[in-house]
């Protein structure tokens, strides 16, 4: 963590102490959503070191408890978050986007930090797909969800880039809702139906292991660079309800991604013990360490590309003026975008 962003969080964690008395009735356990993907490692090694209970205990809550459930969309994540279920979701930037705009003015939904920078790409086994020009009716292109997530939006302004603004919807009814695990299997089956798979790391290497795949886009592309795909997001009165479990699990988060960086083939052998993959720990080492497929951050980027579009497009009714509008106050010393 930045001196800068440190000076942030605990200017932050004073003010969260001075909220009224009745703020206070915290419970000891956060339950956390998270996907599947090398994307949500900072939650799988949080989870193995006790981070967040640590943070928390030095808190002073020593019996805080941390629950994890794994979904397969941002939809079931909002889902859980909207029913009560969970405190704290991680899944894409758009989803989160579209969840503050449903609850601006009552009780927000806001990010509490980024997660990870790493491109959405489309990878296709079927040889007549050169690139997304070729798409015809009868193609179908596996994501985590249809309509709503990060894969899709990238879909719509790939089409209004080729094809011009009123084309954006071009290509929706191609999609198809499949978790990822799924989705690799059934593109590398080469069955009829799925033959495109819009993917995140490390789905989409053990896809290019097979040398019929290739990728025909990537999102850096469409927005100029690298961009937050993955985010942790709360509701205003779960952080003002329970301040201390908030701030470790912050804190905690930050943490696993330093470990991360300090040993990568300690965090790519932790993450085959969590979830099966064809990789090794060397090609999972080597994606840690390029920072154009995947990187650890808490600092937002690019949001505003994603905003405006969905702005423009009508996905959302609330116009954000800043990516501070959709995280809380702690990331806001941050130099995001």
């Amino acid at each position: 963590m930045s001196k800068l962003h440190g000076r942030g969080w605990i200017a932050a964690a004073l003010a969260l102490a001075f909220l009224p008395a009745s703020a206070f009735a915290q419970r000891n356990e956060v339950r956390i959503a998270q996907q599947f993907g090398l994307s949500y490692l900072p939650l799988h090694v949080a989870t193995e070191q006790k981070l967040i209970e640590r943070e928390a205990a030095a808190l002073g809550m020593a019996d805080a408890k941390v629950t994890i459930a794994t979904l397969g969309s941002g939809a079931a994540v909002n889902d859980a978050m909207i029913s009560g279920n969970i405190d704290v979701a991680m899944a894409g930037l758009t989803v989160l986007i579209n969840l503050w705009d449903k609850t601006v003015g009552r009780n927000a939904v806001k990010g509490m930090m980024a997660i990870a920078d790493t491109p959405i790409v489309f990878n296709t086994i079927d040889p007549r797909i050169k690139s997304i020009r070729d798409f015809q009716d009868s193609d179908r292109i596996a994501m985590t969800a249809a309509r709503g997530t990060q894969h899709h939006m990238a879909l719509q302004m790939a089409a209004a880039r080729e094809f011009g603004w009123e084309q954006r919807t071009r290509f929706d009814a191609l999609a198809i809702s499949m978790p990822h695990p799924d989705a690799v299997v059934a593109l590398l089956s080469g069955g009829a139906q799925i033959r495109t798979h819009a993917t995140t790391v490390p789905f989409h290497n053990m896809e290019l292991e097979d040398p019929r795949v290739r990728t025909i886009l990537n999102s850096y592309d469409l927005v100029g660079g690298r961009h937050t795909l993955i985010v942790a997001y709360n509701t205003e009165k779960w952080r003002q309800d329970n301040p201390k479990l908030y701030a470790a699990t912050y804190a905690g988060l930050a943490k696993a991604m330093e470990v991360i960086r300090s040993d990568r083939r300690a965090a790519a052998e932790l993450y085959l013990r969590v979830e099966k993959s064809r990789l090794t720990a060397d090609q999972i080492v080597k994606m840690l360490s390029d920072d154009n497929m995947l990187t650890f951050t808490p600092q937002p980027n690019k949001v505003m590309n994603w905003a405006d579009y969905m702005m423009k497009s009508g996905a959302i009714k609330n116009r954000m003026e800043s990516w501070k509008d959709v995280f809380f106050e702690e990331l806001h010393a941050l130099p995001g975008s």
